[in-house]
């Protein structure tokens, strides 16, 4: 019987992941312990699909802490007139799931991610949720492989111009904050958010108006409710603030 080629080709549903010495590489890091890296790649589906192994969990428990002191010891020096209000503004911002996203990003972390087929099949190689946590169980990893001096270069290098754009973009922090200052200054009321979602429970997507006096002044869309009025408020905001009030119907 003659079979077609394709009946025995390897399935490429997935791509090989990377290995853990060429991440070791893209962070710039002399790791001693490569099992306990690729432990940090390690989701917790790929874990469950592959007999109970231990997932990044716990380095990522790790990893968040370190990152935080990090951060908060980078802007404190970094602003030495700014009052704590603001610095925990900035260190919020570098530190939510979106900023660590877009370093992960830049690593191109997603392509060493373990993830189960199921996690996998719906993109979650590129899922802000999994890139963000993968990122802070790295850090964890290199902590305890190589110390805090290592693990606070690597999280500085990582997070250097993160910082400066979260620093001289004031409004960039919260601009659910910065868009109601700026609406009860001119306007003298409130701005309300109107949230509608399509898709199922588990992949959802969120859309987010922003109403003043009635009229929308900014349309923003997010994985979650939090996220869609978030990019909603940046739109309204930087129109607002650009001069372009008068586009969107607000007098």
């Amino acid at each position: 019987m003659v079979h077609d080629a394709a009946e025995h080709a390897p399935v490429a549903s997935r791509p090989a992941p990377a290995s853990v010495s060429e991440l070791a590489e893209v962070l710039d890091v002399h790791v001693d312990d490569e099992d306990l890296l690729a432990r940090a790649l390690m989701h917790r589906s790929w874990a469950f699909e592959n007999g109970g192994v231990e997932p990044n969990e716990r380095l990522e428990f790790l990893g968040d802490a370190v990152l935080g002191l990090v951060i908060t010891d980078e802007i404190f020096h970094a602003h030495p007139g700014e009052q704590e209000g603001r610095l925990a503004k900035v260190r919020a911002a570098a530190v939510q799931s979106a900023s660590l996203a877009v370093v992960a990003r830049r690593l191109e972390l997603g392509r060493f991610v373990r993830l189960g087929r199921g996690e996998s099949g719906s993109g979650g190689h590129d899922k802000d949720s999994i890139l963000a946590d993968t990122l802070e169980a790295v850090i964890g990893a290199v902590y305890l492989d190589q110390g805090f001096a290592t693990a606070y270069d690597l999280v500085q290098r990582l997070f250097a111009d993160v910082l400066v754009e979260l620093a001289s973009h004031r409004a960039a922090l919260d601009y659910k904050t910065s868009l109601q200052e700026l609406i009860t200054s001119r306007f003298a009321t409130l701005p309300r958010y109107r949230v509608s979602d399509v898709g199922p429970d588990h992949r959802k997507t969120f859309t987010a108006e922003v109403v003043v006096d009635g009229d929308v002044v900014g349309v923003g869309v997010g994985a979650n409710k939090k996220q869609a009025e978030q990019h909603a408020a940046r739109e309204a905001y930087r129109r607002l603030v650009a001069g372009d009030a008068a586009t969107g119907g607000v007098g």
